[in-house]
């Protein structure tokens, strides 16, 4: 029976042409033969089974070789180059550092480069794992690394460059092996497998490739091991099945059914892919490359950075076309999350169903947008509004220059908030529009017949997204609030002190929850009318002055309330009593007295001298 031998070692590279995705260290070494420019020395660093050692034993062949190629490779026929084939070549050793790592395996490596090579020109050294070298056994070989012989060449090879110490390093050429792309091990893969007569799909090429993580010895390992599941015919579905991998499909199926807000079929899914035993954080995982996928295939020079077969691509492209742009990174985010805190979740399934269904309500929110924001919002009925103002007389206009409105009954544009401070109803306008919005009071009087109301709307619009921002909205709103002051006509109804008083007690109830301090400082006392319209109040101190958005509160209710606005309020200070402060405790202690006498007769019983 014949040896079976492994195909990472039977389609092992031979020449620099061959080594698969280091395209850019190869031509290096190879110009380096050219021209007769090799260092003492030369360092591989990379990952694992990307060609370190691999590219280490094609260097020590071509340098020795009798004849080489014009393209700088070895000939394969000449005495050197037979010898190191048979695995019989005296100018090349290769030690393992990670059983040979102390100091006197490195004093024999360097007895042995004394004597120089029988055949060929240099003597090359190969020292694997070169990382797990003692710190010894690094300092002895400083100084043959640094001065060696002409005929000596060093290439050592690591996976841990970060381990070795900084001298060695200074004493090599560096070179960092990068991991081989998916398409690149894909390739070398189908390559493989037409030499064995295999017929494999491209997909499950892909898989493999995707699998391997960069590591072309792990690509092909997996290959030997879906040659004997499958034999000689390997399929997509044999590569899932026996590597315990997602299926695409179902990422697809996911967001078809997200895009149409079937949740029902999307936890029908979820239980599938629990069921058939795979772990619900790899499914996050997946989701989240699934979501990526479609994202960077959105816009046509990011879809080379998908690295899947091209039947997988064009579905990834078409989903795209259906996926909002916003509704795809919001997506990610949620995703994102769910990844993040999967591990701290108590009822992990529960918390992957929820951030399932966030994204499916979020995606019928996008699709569903042009057709909510067309419709005005309708008012709450829970709260209805308060109508404080009295009958405005017949022919009195509110000063709005907008299109007025003919109506019946008493018009509430917008409802007073528990605070006291009314809201402006708004209209925003789209981009195109012109007109600009014009505010409306919080609270309107009944109005007769004939009366403007100064309002274009009784509702709100909602602005649809992509237009003026809300800085902009806010802006124009306060331009115009502050250019129909300026144009609000005269309000000088009479108001006798009870309405006054009652007016000013309703103000400072409401307010309680805004400023307790200044609702406080202004219920302390009772207002009182002087003459039709000064109004005189007291407080204790001037602070309520600094409090600018508390006094253009209660002016604002004293004009809707009384409906006046050429009322003038005059605050008094009212000077409070000089009192004694108590700063030693001998003073404390004599207050104390004077609220409870029993204390002195304490002091006196109990002998108490000293401070007091």
């Amino acid at each position: 029976m014949e040896n079976f031998v492994v195909s990472a070692r039977k389609y092992r590279p031979i020449t620099f042409d061959t080594v698969v995705g280091q395209g850019s260290i190869t031509n290096t070494l190879k110009n380096a033969i050219r021209n007769n420019t090799l260092a003492q020395a030369f360092l591989f660093c990379g990952p694992r089974g990307v060609g370190k050692t691999t590219c280490a034993r094609i260097m020590a062949k071509t340098i020795n070789c009798l004849n080489p190629t014009e393209n700088m490779e070895a000939c394969n026929e000449c005495e050197s180059c037979r010898a190191f084939n048979n695995n019989a070549s005296f100018n090349i050793y290769e030690l393992d550092a990670a059983s040979n790592n102390s100091v006197e395996d490195i004093r024999s490596l360097v007895d042995q480069v004394r004597i120089p090579p029988q055949i060929g020109q240099y003597k090359v050294y190969i020292i694997d794992e070169v990382h797990m070298l003692s710190a010894a056994a690094f300092n002895a070989f400083l100084k043959t690394l640094e001065e060696p012989p002409a005929y000596a060449k060093f290439i050592l090879a690591t996976t841990e460059k970060h381990k070795i110490i900084p001298t060695i390093l200074s004493r090599c050429q560096i070179f960092d092996f990068k991991r081989i792309t998916v398409d690149d091990i894909a390739k070398h893969l189908a390559f493989v497998a037409q030499s064995e007569g295999v017929a494999a799909e491209p997909e499950a090429l892909n898989i493999i490739a995707q699998k391997a993580d960069g590591a072309l010895r792990d690509a092909l390992s997996i290959f030997d091991q879906m040659v004997s599941f499958s034999g000689k015919n390997i399929t997509y579905k044999d590569v899932i099945d026996n590597l315990n991998v997602l299926d695409y499909d179902y990422y697809f199926q996911i967001v078809d059914h997200i895009l149409h807000g079937n949740t029902s079929d999307i936890l029908l899914i979820l239980n599938d892919i629990i069921g058939k035993g795979f772990e619900p954080q790899h499914f996050v995982s997946g989701m989240g490359n699934h979501l990526r996928s479609l994202l960077v295939c959105k816009d046509p020079i990011t879809v080379q950075l998908l690295e899947v077969s091209e039947q997988l691509k064009q579905r990834y492209l078409a989903q795209s076309q259906t996926c909002p742009l916003p509704f795809l990174i919001k997506a990610l985010e949620i995703n994102n999350k769910c990844d993040i805190d999967y591990r701290a979740a108590n009822n992990k399934r529960l918390h992957l169903e929820i951030a399932l269904l966030k994204i499916c309500a979020l995606c019928s929110q996008a699709l569903n947008l042009p057709t909510a924001q067309a419709q005005p919002v309708q008012m709450p009925q829970n709260r209805p509004a308060q109508n404080v103002n009295p009958t405005v007389p017949s022919g009195v206009s509110t000063g709005s220059t907008a299109a007025t409105t003919k109506v019946s009954e008493p018009v509430v544009s917008a409802k007073v908030p528990e605070t006291g401070i009314p809201e402006t109803s708004r209209r925003v306008e789209g981009p195109t529009t012109a007109q600009q919005p014009q505010p409306t009071q919080s609270v309107n009087p009944p109005v007769t017949s004939g009366v403007s109301t100064g309002s274009t709307s009784a509702q709100p619009v909602v602005r649809p997204r992509g237009t003026t921002s809300s800085i902009s909205i806010n802006k124009a709103m306060q331009q115009a609030e502050k250019k129909s002051e300026e144009k609000e006509e005269t309000w000088d109804t009479p108001f006798t002190q009870e309405q006054l008083t009652a007016a000013w007690a309703d103000f400072v109830n409401r307010y309680k929850n805004v400023s307790p301090n200044f609702a406080a400082a202004l219920g302390k006392y009772t207002p009182k009318l002087i003459g039709t319209s000064e109004i005189h109040f007291s407080v204790d101190n001037l602070l309520f002055e600094h409090d600018t958005e508390g006094m253009s509160a209660l002016k604002h209710h004293l004009k809707q309330s009384l409906h006046n606005n050429q009322y003038q309020l005059k605050p008094e200070v009212m000077e409070r009593p000089a009192e004694i402060e108590a700063y030693t405790d001998k003073d404390k202690f004599e207050k104390m007295v004077e609220e409870r006498p029993y204390l002195r007769t304490l002091q006196t019983e109990l002998k108490l001298e000293g401070d007091l």
